[in-house]
């Protein structure tokens, strides 16, 4: 299941994002000034019943597999991300808490801009992401476009918390064709100073409200992809360690293979 507290609200307009932004449709929002907010149980609640309900037209639809159905309906895996920025939300330890109470795990992801609500969290996602799109400050600002000042050392800070999670840590790159796509050397010391578990390579796609800002020639091919994660192996101690070419992605660590939760799935 993927979800979001944080639907409209974000710190960065990132030029690769799906979703849509201000500047698309030229309408003044401060994503920044935040709405009310629900309780953690209200929001675990209606994501688990909005699951069900996005599901249900399964049930009259062809032959489909029951278990894979049932599998469906009743989500082990929790993704906080889809939009907006999570670590707004006020009450993240207490949404973590509610969804692993009810036996989920949780992939928490963000872009590291408020490390403050990490180094407060009293509960642990299962997995943390970090998303890391620059080599340097001058592509963050261009690429990424912070809506709030010092983003780029607040990121760094957030990469240095990475050692202090008991949890599988993961930087992941979203890379575009002459954007982003540079300068494995600049990556390659972001990677060693925050030692995550893993560094996840991801190739942008020309999806979304993203191709008003983007063309379809910034999309780069999974051989780019691995080619650049090649590159940043040889540069740190990290070695491939998977990839999915239809999803354009190439997986790193310094493991010899990934974390699995519960003895049947991958933690990446």
């Amino acid at each position: 299941m993927q979800m979001t507290p944080t639907v409209a609200s974000c710190t960065m307009r990132c030029r690769f994002c799906w979703r849509i932004q201000p500047d698309d449709i030229s309408i003044p929002l401060d994503e920044m000034e935040t709405p009310g907010w629900d309780e953690p149980k209200v929001i675990v609640e209606g994501c688990l019943e909005a699951q069900r309900q996005i599901l249900s037209g399964y049930k009259k639809h062809g032959r489909p597999n029951r278990a894979t159905y049932s599998e469906a309906v009743n989500p082990r895996h929790v993704a906080v991300s889809l939009a907006g920025e999570p670590t707004i939300y006020p009450h993240l330890s207490g949404l973590l808490k509610e969804f692993h109470l009810r036996g989920l795990t949780t992939f928490l992801v963000t872009n590291g801009t408020l490390p403050e609500a990490l180094e407060k969290l009293d509960e642990e996602p299962t997995q943390l992401y970090v998303s890391v799109c620059a080599p340097d400050e001058a592509t963050y600002k261009e690429v990424c476009r912070p809506q709030i000042p010092h983003a780029w050392e607040k990121l760094n800070r957030t990469l240095q918390l990475l050692g202090s999670f008991s949890c599988p840590t993961v930087m992941r790159l979203t890379l575009a064709r002459n954007l982003n796509l540079k300068d494995p050397e600049g990556y390659g010391r972001l990677i060693e100073r925050a030692s995550p578990t893993y560094v996840e390579a991801k190739g942008y796609v020309y999806v979304g409200l993203s191709r008003k800002r983007l063309d379809f020639d910034h999309m780069p091919s999974h051989t780019e992809i691995r080619r650049f994660a090649e590159a940043l192996s040889g540069l740190t101690q990290y070695r491939v360690l998977d990839e999915s070419p239809d999803s354009r992605v190439t997986l790193l660590s310094r493991l010899e293979k990934p974390i699995r939760l519960g003895g049947d799935k991958p933690c990446h």
